[in-house]
C-alpha cells in the first residue's frame, strides 16, 4: 500500500511540476509579446523626438542667423548713410567709424569700402586701406542695392589673411554720385560656434547653405565643411547623405529667402536613450522570465534543498567533530600550561603540559584548587588574580608547590555569564631561563657600568640629538659638573663655544655617515686649564642599521705633544749639529789637501832624484804612498760632507748608462791587467735611460767595481751586468768571487768608517766609499744592497728608476 501511495505522490508531483512548467511557459510567451510591443511603440517615439528636436533646433540656428545678418544688414545701411554724407576726400577717414560699428556686431569682422577698380578706399583694417581685390573672388560686380552674399572665403587675403568668413555686399553712392560697393566680412567661425553651442549632443550638425548649395559655414560632425556644396531641392528641401541613419530639417530664412538652415541629427546617438530602455526593459523580462521559472520549480528544488541541508548538517556535525579532536591534539602539544577553573578557583580544565610542571598527573589536578597547587610565597598573587572584583585579563610570576626553582607568568580572563563571573580561563609560561637570563643581563650591565665607571678615561654615551645620555667618573671630573647634571645636556651647554662647535661637526659627521673617527682638540677642564685630547667617536647602531648614538673617548695627550715637541727640539738641534759637523769636515778637509798636495809632490820628485840611493827612494816611497792614503781619505771625507751638506749639489740629466758604465770598466784595464783579472760586461741591447748625475753615478760603479778588484783573488772574473727588471728599474750588479761578507754585516759596511771583518787585511780603505756611494744612489731614487753569492763571493746591486728620453715625469 505504501509503494501505491508513494507512486500516486510521485505521479501528483509529476502532473503539478508539468502544470508549472505549462503556465510558466505562458506566462514567458506573454511577457516577450507585452516586452516586443513596447519596445516598438518606443522606436516610433524616439524617432518621431529626434525629428522634432531637429526642428527645434533649426529654428533656433534659424533666428540666431536671422538675427545676426539682420544686424550686419543694418550696419550696412549705417556704413552706407555715412558713406553718402562723406565728401569724397574724407572717405578714407570712414575706418574709425567702421571699426566702431564692427565692435559692436561680433558676427562682423570688418567692414570695407571699395571703389568701382576694386580698390579699398576704407576699412576697419588699417593694413587693408589701398589694396586691390579681386573682383571675379569678391563678387563685386554682383552688388546691388538689396543685399548680396558673397561666396565663401576661405583665407580672406589680404584684408584678413587665414582667417575664413563671407562677404555681404552693398552697392553705396559717394557724396560726388561716384557709385561703390560697401562689403561687411561676416566670421564664420563664431557663426559655426555658435551652431555647435546650440547643439545637444555630438551626433547633431548645423550647416547654414546659400541657394545654390555652397555651405557658407557648418559644424565639425557635418561631413561637409564651409565652401562644400550639397544639393537644395527647388521646395527647399536638402539632399544630404553622410553614410548615417539621420533626421534632417531644413528652414528657409524668412528675410533672407536666398539662405538655408539645415540641421542633421544623427539617428543612432538619439535612438541611444531608446537602446538603454530596450535593455533595461530586456532585462526586466529576463528577470521577470527568471522569476517564472524560479517559482515553477520550487517546489521539486524545496525537496531537493531539504535533502541537501539534511546531508550539509551532517558534514557540518562532522566537522565539528574534526575540529574538536585536532584542538585537543593542538591542546595537548601545547608547551604552555592551560588551564580553566569554576567561580570557585577550582580547575575544571588542564592539558597534559600540567603534569611535567607539577610532576602529577593531569586528571588528578581536575577540581583541585588553583591556590593549593601553587607555592605559598605565590598564593597572595594567584588569590588577587582570582578575587571577582579584580576586571579583565591580568598577571603574576609564580611557582608551583615542590617546583619552587621555576618560575612561571601566569596570565587570567574572567569568563563572565549573565553579567557574573563563572569561572577563569588562563595560561602559564615557564620563563626560569628568561628570569636567569635577564639576571645575568643585569648583573652583565651592571659590570659594564662598574668598568665604564672606573675607567681612567673620560667616556660619554649620546644620543641622536648628540645630547648626553651616560658619563663616567673620569668624564664628571674632567668638566666639573655631576653625572645628572650633564645627562640630557650637548656639549655647548657646557663648553665654550669654538670648542663645542668641533665636537658637533664630528658628531653629526659620525651620526650621518656611521663608522668611528679620531681627532685632536683642546678641551677646557674644571680647573680652567686647557688640556690636549685626543678625541674617539664611534657609531652606535641599532637594530634598524642607523646610528641610534654614539660613543665619544677622551685620552689625554697633553704630555705626549709636550715631548714631541721636545722631541722635535732635539732633532732639530742634532740636525743643526750633523751641519756644523759636515761643514767642519769639509773645511777641514780642504784645509788638509793643500798641505798634503806639497807632501805628495816633494816625495814624487824625491823618489824621482833619489833612485840611485835605494833607501832614499824607498824613504820617499814611504812618504809617497801614505800622502796617497791620507789623500783619499781627505776625499773621502770631502764626499761625505757635500753629500750630507747643501753644498753638494747634484746635476740630473737623462742619458743612457751604457756609455757611463763601458767608460768606467776602460778606466780599471790597468787595475785587472796588473793582477791579471778578466771583467765579463754584459749590459742590455736597449737603452738603460736614468736621471743621474753622471760623475756621481760612475763614482759609484767605480768605487764598487774597485772593491771587486781589490777583494778578487788573481787570476778571477769579475762579472758586470746592466738590464732593466720588471718594476721598470734599472739594475746594475757587480759580482766577485772573493772571500764574501758575514750576513751579519750585509747591511753595517753601508755605515761611514765600517769596514767587513773579512777585508781588515791592510789592504787599504777608509770604511767611507760604499757609504758615499749609498748616499749617491738614495738621492737619484734608487738602492744598492750586498749579498752573498752562490760558489762563493759576493754581489752588488745597484737600482735606480728607468726614465725614457720621452718620459715627462720629473
Amino acid at each position: 500500500m505504501s509503494t501505491a501511495a508513494d507512486s500516486r505522490r510521485r505521479r501528483k508531483r509529476t502532473l503539478t511540476a508539468r502544470l508549472v512548467l505549462a503556465g510558466g511557459a505562458t506566462l514567458v510567451a506573454l511577457l516577450a509579446a507585452v516586452v516586443g510591443g513596447i519596445a516598438a511603440y518606443e522606436y516610433e517615439e524616439a524617432c518621431l523626438v529626434q525629428q522634432d528636436r531637429a526642428e527645434l533646433l533649426a529654428r533656433m540656428v534659424e533666428e540666431h542667423a536671422a538675427h545676426a545678418l539682420d544686424d550686419a544688414t543694418n550696419v550696412l545701411a549705417v556704413g552706407a548713410a555715412a558713406v553718402h554724407r562723406t565728401p569724397p576726400e574724407r572717405l578714407a577717414e570712414l575706418g574709425d567709424a567702421f571699426v566702431q560699428m564692427a565692435a559692436g556686431q561680433p558676427l562682423v569682422a570688418a567692414m570695407l569700402l571699395v571703389d568701382e577698380r576694386g580698390s579699398v578706399v576704407a576699412s576697419s583694417v588699417p593694413a587693408a586701406r589701398g589694396l586691390r581685390l579681386d573682383s571675379a573672388r569678391w563678387t563685386l560686380a554682383r552688388a546691388q542695392a538689396q543685399l548680396h552674399y558673397g561666396s565663401y572665403l576661405a583665407d580672406a587675403a589680404p584684408v584678413l589673411p587665414g582667417r575664413d568668413s563671407v562677404p555681404v555686399l552693398r552697392s553705396v553712392v559717394g557724396a560726388d554720385g561716384r557709385p561703390g560697393t560697401l562689403v561687411a566680412l561676416l566670421d564664420t567661425a563664431r557663426l559655426a560656434e555658435f551652431q555647435r553651442h546650440a547643439r545637444e549632443d555630438p551626433g547633431t550638425s548645423a550647416l547654414l547653405v546659400r541657394r545654390d548649395g555652397e555651405v557658407l559655414s557648418a559644424t565639425p560632425e557635418a561631413g561637409v565643411g564651409a565652401g562644400g556644396r550639397i544639393t537644395v531641392r527647388p521646395d527647399g528641401d536638402v539632399e544630404f547623405d553622410n553614410g548615417r541613419r539621420v533626421v534632417v530639417a531644413t528652414h528657409t530664412l524668412a528675410s533672407r529667402p536666398e539662405l538655408t538652415v539645415v540641421v542633421v541629427r544623427d539617428l543612432e546617438v538619439g535612438l541611444a536613450v531608446w537602446r538603454r530602455m530596450l535593455a533595461w526593459l530586456l532585462a526586466g523580462g529576463a528577470v521577470a522570465a527568471a522569476v517564472i521559472a524560479a517559482m515553477t520549480f520550487v517546489a521539486e528544488r524545496s525537496v531537493r534543498a531539504r535533502e541537501a541541508a539534511r546531508r550539509q548538517r551532517d558534514a557540518a556535525q562532522h566537522a565539528v567533530a574534526l575540529r574538536e579532536r585536532e584542538l585537543s591534539v593542538i591542546v595537548k602539544s601545547v608547551q604552555e600550561l592551560i588551564f580553566r577553573t569554576d567561580h570557585e578557583g577550582r580547575l575544571t580544565f588542564v592539558n597534559a603540559r600540567w603534569q611535567a610542571a607539577t610532576g602529577q598527573p593531569s586528571e588528578s589536578l581536575l577540581g583541585r584548587r588553583l591556590l593549593d597547587l601553587v607555592a605559598p610565597a605565590s598564593r597572595e598573587a594567584v588569590a588577587a588574580l582570582l578575587a571577582p572584583e579584580a576586571a579583565g585579563s591580568r598577571a603574576a610570576q609564580i611557582s608551583f608547590a615542590g617546583s619552587e626553582r621555576r618560575l612561571f607568568d601566569l596570565a587570567l580572563s574572567p569568563l563572565i555569564e549573565g553579567g557574573r563571573v563563572v569561572g577563569h580561563a588562563g595560561s602559564a609560561v615557564d620563563v626560569t631561563e628568561r628570569c636567569a637570563a635577564e639576571r645575568e643581563l643585569q648583573e652583565q650591565l651592571a659590570l659594564s657600568a662598574l668598568m665604564l665607571d672606573t675607567m681612567p678615561l673620560p667616556v660619554a654615551l649620546m644620543d641622536r640629538e648628540a645630547c648626553y645620555v651616560t658619563v663616567n667618573r673620569a668624564w664628571e671630573q674632567q668638566a666639573g659638573m655631576a653625572r645628572e647634571e650633564l645627562v640630557g645636556k650637548r656639549a655647548r651647554d657646557y663648553l665654550l663655544l669654538a670648542e663645542a662647535a668641533v665636537h658637533e661637526r664630528y658628531n653629526r659627521e659620525v651620526l650621518e655617515h656611521g663608522g668611528s673617527l679620531s681627532y685632536e682638540s683642546e678641551v677646557s677642564q674644571a680647573d680652567g686649564t686647557r688640556r690636549t685630547m685626543a678625541v674617539t667617536k664611534a657609531a652606535v647602531i641599532g637594530a634598524d642599521g642607523r646610528p641610534r648614538g654614539l660613543l665619544a673617548a677622551l685620552t689625554d695627550i697633553t704630555e705626549f705633544r709636550e715631548a714631541d715637541r721636545a722631541m722635535r727640539e732635539a732633532r732639530d738641534i742634532a740636525e743643526e749639529a750633523s751641519r756644523s759637523k759636515s761643514e767642519f769636515i769639509a773645511n777641514i778637509s780642504h784645509e788638509l789637501r793643500t798641505p798634503l798636495q806639497a807632501i805628495i809632490g816633494f816625495s814624487e820628485l824625491g823618489m824621482v832624484r833619489g833612485r840611485a840611493h835605494e833607501r832614499l827612494a824607498s824613504m820617499f816611497g814611504d812618504i809617497h804612498a801614505a800622502g796617497q792614503r791620507m789623500l783619499a781619505l781627505v776625499n773621502d771625507l770631502l764626499d761625505v760632507s757635500k753629500i750630507e751638506s747643501t753644498v753638494g749639489t747634484f746635476h740630473l740629466e737623462r742619458t743612457d748608462l751604457r756609455p757611463l758604465v763601458r767608460e768606467v770598466a776602460r778606466e780599471i784595464d790597468p787595475l785587472l791587467a796588473r793582477r791579471r783579472l778578466h771583467l765579463d760586461l754584459v749590459l742590455s741591447e736597449g737603452q738603460l735611460v736614468a736621471k743621474v748625475d753622471p760623475l756621481r753615478f760612475q763614482q759609484v760603479v767605480r768605487n764598487v767595481l774597485a772593491n771587486a778588484v781589490r777583494f778578487s783573488p788573481d787570476g778571477a772574473t769579475i762579472e758586470l751586468r746592466g738590464d732593466i727588471d720588471a718594476s721598470n728599474q734599472i739594475v746594475v750588479t757587480v759580482r766577485d768571487h772573493g772571500p764574501g761578507i758575514p750576513p751579519a754585516e750585509l747591511e753595517k759596511i753601508f755605515e761611514a768608517f765600517v769596514q767587513s771583518s773579512k777585508t781588515k787585511d791592510g789592504s787599504g780603505g777608509t770604511g767611507l766609499g760604499l757609504a758615499i756611494c749609498r748616499k749617491i744612489v738614495e738621492a737619484h731614487g734608487g738602492s744598492i744592497h750586498a749579498e752573498n753569492a752562490e760558489g762563493g763571493g759576493s754581489r752588488f746591486t745597484i737600482a735606480v728608476p728607468a726614465r725614457g728620453f720621452a718620459d715627462t715625469v720629473v
